[in-house]
């Protein structure tokens, strides 16, 4: 009878589950990929409308470094929903370079992955972008929500391209991170609390997230486009909020970002150490 352990696992035995993992996400159908991405894209999304209702109004009542880390530990629910409901999220299966590099998936099947995801996870998350302008969120609190909106999408539409992209290297650095420490758990509390301190420090330090901004900036375009009256209203310049520079000054560099953050300083690393050492060793 096999011995039950309930310890958690060291991290030579969550590379282990790394590279299982990496090669069971890879072998899915494209349907399945697609449709897991799109969910993946809605729940990081969810976290961010989350977020972005908890922070309005809070700077004026609370210090800044507290409304970042409210607007954190809420936004915590995208990723939350991510692994324990199952989807398919790219900044995570950044970690797939750890099967990558020890030749269990081939460079075809990870950039195909990573294709695959990346488009539903825009799907998803720009389709409950469009859902929420339905829903007028954006006129609550007489109009403080869109406010909020408008903020956080005009401060990534003026990163510029270094900025954007180092922001991203350290946003995904840590998702990873959270990723790779729910490798470690045997049970669902095990993975919510591994996510909840990277997850937060990332959204309170205000690093770029790929995903979370298919939502952000979109949401403000959205309501840009269908609902002038209402933009005028803010008495905000949105002249840089256009899906032109969404696109090339903010999602480009900051997906760059995400990669280099995830496949190169988390998981090549965390392969070399556990991984790649084991294979010398034999």
């Amino acid at each position: 009878m096999a011995e039950i352990q309930i310890d958690a696992l060291i991290p030579a035995e969550m590379a282990g589950r790394a590279e299982k993992v990496g090669v069971t996400k890879v072998s899915l159908p494209a349907s399945k990929m697609f449709v897991l991405a799109l969910l993946a894209g809605a729940f990081i999304a969810l976290g961010a409308v989350f977020s972005t209702i908890v922070v309005t109004g809070a700077g004026e009542m609370l210090p800044y470094g507290v409304t970042r880390l409210l607007a954190g530990l809420v936004f915590c629910l995208g990723l939350i929903l991510v692994v324990v409901a199952g989807a398919e999220l790219f900044t995570g299966n950044n970690l797939i370079v750890m099967a990558w590099a020890s030749r269990k998936v081939g460079t075809r099947a990870l950039l195909r992955n990573w294709g695959i995801v990346f488009a539903g996870n825009f799907v998803g998350a720009a389709l409950t972008a469009f859902i929420m302008f339905f829903t007028r969120q954006y006129t609550l609190s007489n109009g403080a929500v869109g406010q909020t909106i408008f903020s956080i999408a005009n401060g990534k539409m003026h990163l510029d391209f270094l900025q954007a992209l180092a922001l991203g290297i350290m946003c995904n650095g840590l998702v990873c991170l959270a990723v790779w420490l729910t490798y470690s758990a045997r049970t669902t509390s095990d993975k919510i609390i591994a996510i909840i301190f990277p997850i937060t420090a990332f959204v309170a330090a205000g690093f770029e997230h790929s995903v979370a901004n298919m939502y952000y900036l979109p949401v403000a375009l959205f309501i840009k486009q269908f609902d002038p009256a209402f933009v005028a209203s803010l008495g905000l310049d949105v002249s840089q909020i256009t899906w032109g520079n969404f696109f090339l000054h903010n999602l480009l560099p900051v997906t760059i970002g995400n990669i280099i953050g995830g496949a190169l300083l988390v998981a090549s690393v965390y392969w070399f150490v556990y991984l790649h050492q084991g294979k010398t060793a034999e």
